[in-house]
């Protein structure tokens, strides 16, 4: 144990680790990166967190420069919860600390996983109506802001959260509050970092209030801090947005307040079949007025090699080769949803196969639901890697798409199937390869390139369902208007003036530090 980790010890409640092995654990997320750290720390308060930040915060003083990187559950497929510096773990920073039934509000640790946070809120007949994976955290959640599969109906994750407590790259903790003119104008005067980080903001969004609004009309992107237009609303102003995909880069949250909703009854679910994209896009145009909790495309080849390794499935696939799967479920008026998808059936080809909630079909439809995770995780000769994945696409886009993508399946000897939320319009593409190939690097990078190029060129943002990371970035660092990009380096700045909390994610990321840590082995455990 070096004098560093022996020092951190003496100096916070929680544990820091410098021994390989648990180096190793924590050089892998589920991205195709592996980044080695130097520290691991394992805090169990606010205030651990708080001393480790300010220690390496006064190393940078003296320009001895450690990244600070904050992870989750390691769930991230940006590689933004990897570090070559400090890995700050909030995995013990998991308790739920209140909760008022009446106002429906939750405080939580930011490190308490969506599973064990709305398990205790079912207890009270309510939920936070993320379907996210069980195992993120609401920390993770916030800083990543991925679009999951409810988004459509329920707005995300942004929707749900109140306040959050956020360490600053100082070590000074911040809770965040929409200030008035007046609370505004009170709180910039105070000799604070925090003060200071008012009074610069408000200067800042007054400044570049065009380019801001701009931004608020027109991104589909989490590149940067598109949040930034949610900042300043009528005299008011609030930091709390900016924490959204901002991926650790300008803050550690440690505690959050959410605001929970009711919890609805068993959802019905319905399956829909489709030899042509053009039929699935027509279904979810006409069942979109309905508002299914959740609307989802995916190939049917998908469903077929699920089907392969076992599974029931032959009542979705009905002796297609190709086509595109539609999945709805209802969580409000479910039954008259459904009934009103039964009376539409005749509006589409023969061809097309439903499948409804009933007794009968239940044992199809459970293993249907497990299908995307069958197909993601068992994989013979290579792994599913998270390259071109979670982007923005119109929905009335797909085909083109489609057509363009064969393209580079041709070229790379790549088979893609895509599969994503026809709701929120967040697709993904999960071809499988072989990270043991010399030529994996090269192949990867090419794939995210031209399937980038070809998601623009269709009207689509490449990190429109997750933050870009250090992978995205590769693309979105050099793709981004000036303007836009001059802006969020003006508020890391703001935020992070000595430059250590994630410095090589989102627009501080190295391309070519980036392609040569892509990984060589299989993960031992895929999520979905």
């Amino acid at each position: 144990m070096g004098k560093i980790t022996k020092y951190l010890n003496q100096l916070i409640v929680g544990n820091v680790f410098d021994n390989p092995e648990i180096l190793e654990t924590y050089a892998k997320d589920q991205s195709a990166l592996e980044i080695k750290p130097k520290f691991v720390a394992l805090p169990e308060s606010t205030d651990d967190i708080r001393r480790l930040v300010r220690f390496f915060n006064q190393l940078a003083l003296k320009d001895i420069n450690v990244t600070v990187t904050a992870r989750g559950s390691g769930l991230d497929t940006t590689g933004a919860d990897l570090s070559s510096g400090v890995v700050i773990s909030t995995e013990k920073l998991n308790r739920l600390l209140e909760i008022d039934t009446r106002e429906r509000l939750v405080r939580v640790q930011s490190g308490i996983t969506l599973k064990e946070l709305n398990t205790a809120l079912s207890v009270s007949g309510l939920t936070i109506p993320i379907d996210g994976r069980g195992e993120e955290t609401i920390g993770g959640l916030i800083s990543n802001c991925q679009a999951d599969e409810c988004m459509g109906k329920y707005g995300g994750i942004a929707n749900f959260v109140e306040k959050i407590e956020v360490v600053l790259a100082n070590g000074d903790c911040l809770q965040t509050e929409r200030y008035k003119k007046y609370a505004l104008a009170k709180k910039a005067v105070e000799k604070s970092f925090e003060g200071e980080l008012y009074r610069k903001m408000a200067k800042l969004t007054k400044e570049n209030h065009d380019l801001i609004e701009k931004i608020g009309q027109e991104n589909h992107s989490l590149a940067g801090y598109p949040s930034i237009c949610e900042v300043p609303k009528k005299e008011t102003l609030d930091l709390m947005p900016l924490f959204f995909g901002a991926q650790g880069t300008l803050g550690i949250i440690s505690e959050v307040i959410l605001r929970a909703i009711p919890l609805h009854s068993k959802p019905e679910r319905v399956v829909a079949t489709f030899k042509e994209i053009d039929q699935a896009i027509k279904y979810a145009d006409a069942i979109s007025a309905l508002k299914p909790r959740k609307l989802n495309l995916y190939d049917l080849k998908i469903i077929m090699e699920a089907r392969e390794t076992g599974k029931n499935l032959d009542g979705v696939i009905k002796k297609l080769e190709d086509g595109y799967v539609v999945f709805a479920n209802f969580d409000e008026k479910a039954k008259w949803n459904v009934k009103k998808i039964m009376n539409m059936q005749e509006e589409f080809p023969r061809t097309a196969k439903f499948v409804f909630e009933s007794q009968n079909d239940l044992p199809t439809l459970n293993e249907f639901e497990n299908s995307l995770i069958n197909y993601l995780s068992y994989v013979k000769n290579g792994e599913r890697v998270p390259i071109l994945t979670d982007f923005y696409l119109p929905r009335h886009n797909l085909k083109i798409f489609l057509q363009d993508i064969k393209l580079i399946e041709e070229k790379l000897n790549l088979k893609m199937e895509i599969f994503g939320s026809l709701s929120s319009s967040i697709f993904s593409l999960r071809p499988k390869f072989d990270l043991s190939n010399k030529d994996f690097n090269k192949k990867a990078t090419t794939f995210l390139r031209a399937g980038a190029f070809i998601v623009n060129r269709e009207g689509g943002k490449l990190a429109g369902g997750v933050p870009e990371g250090r992978l995205k970035a590769v693309v979105t660092n050099t793709t981004m208007l000036e303007p836009e990009k001059k802006l969020y380096s003006d508020i890391k700045k703001l935020f992070d003036r000595n430059n250590i909390l994630n410095p090589d994610v989102k627009l501080g990321a190295n391309s070519k530090f980036t392609l040569t840590h892509f990984r060589s082995e299989i993960l031992p455990k895929i999520m979905v």
